[in-house]
């Protein structure tokens, strides 16, 4: 089993790296936290990476779509989908090796930053706590978006269509949380619960809390899931 999904993992990859989508989202990536970094740094005078973390949950919103539209969109294009639906490979393999894919995307991206905490472990002496959380909640958001994005890749061919669709799950789930504050319990209770950025701001702290792990990881299942019966019903069409 691992072996096709890490085949599928590796040949989705290397599409990317050959494409100039994952450059241009990696340079624009790179550009707003480089000077988010620069911005906080002078005028906070703090060796903390809280305000580049906080930024980069933002920016992933609006970059991630751009990341995840072709992963099943551009196979339903081509119709390369149905070449991997009638092969002797699982659809939670798919699923499963797309997914791990855009989480070596992100990752990509993130290891490039890591001369951030680097400079300022030369220059100063920042708290590794808030480091290391704050890059395990960025990689833990990541993987939700992308799980998402994935989701609403494969409900169209269009890749444009994707890209919208995810950022406006990706908007509502973010927001979810502000509905709380104009509901009365416990549906309040609820609305701050399912909003992404409930725990988020607890990762930047460096507090890993074993609850918003278990949150994360569960919209994730809940997204990868949905995606594999989102080709399923494909499969019988």
């Amino acid at each position: 089993m691992m072996r096709s999904v890490l085949a599928i993992a590796g040949r989705e990859l290397r599409s990317y790296f050959a494409s100039p989508i994952f450059y241009v989202v990696t340079a624009a990536f790179l550009v707003v936290t480089g000077y988010l970094f620069t911005l906080i740094l002078f005028y906070s005078r703090e060796a903390s990476l809280r305000g580049v973390f906080a930024n980069m949950s933002i920016l992933l919103i609006i970059l991630g779509p751009a990341l995840t539209m072709r992963l099943l969109a551009e196979e339903h294009r081509t119709g390369t989908i149905e070449l991997l639906l009638t092969s002797p490979v699982r659809d939670f393999e798919v699923v499963l090796g797309k997914f791990l894919a855009g989480v070596g995307l992100l990752l990509a991206m993130l290891a490039i930053t890591l001369y951030y905490p680097l400079l300022l472990f030369l220059y100063g002496s920042p708290e590794k706590g808030s480091i290391i959380g704050g890059y395990v909640g960025v990689i833990l958001l990541g993987a939700v978006f992308i799980a998402i994005g994935l989701f609403a890749s494969s409900l169209t061919a269009n890749q444009i269509v994707a890209a919208v669709l995810t950022f406006m799950m990706l908007l509502l789930l973010w927001l979810i949380g502000a509905a709380g504050d104009f509901a009365s319990p416990p549906l309040a209770d609820i609305f701050r619960y399912m909003a992404v950025d409930t725990y988020y701001s607890d990762f930047t702290r460096g507090v890993v809390d074993t609850k918003a792990v278990v949150y994360y990881l569960s919209v994730v299942a809940v997204f990868l899931f949905a995606t594999v019966r989102s080709l399923e019903t494909r499969r019988w069409r």
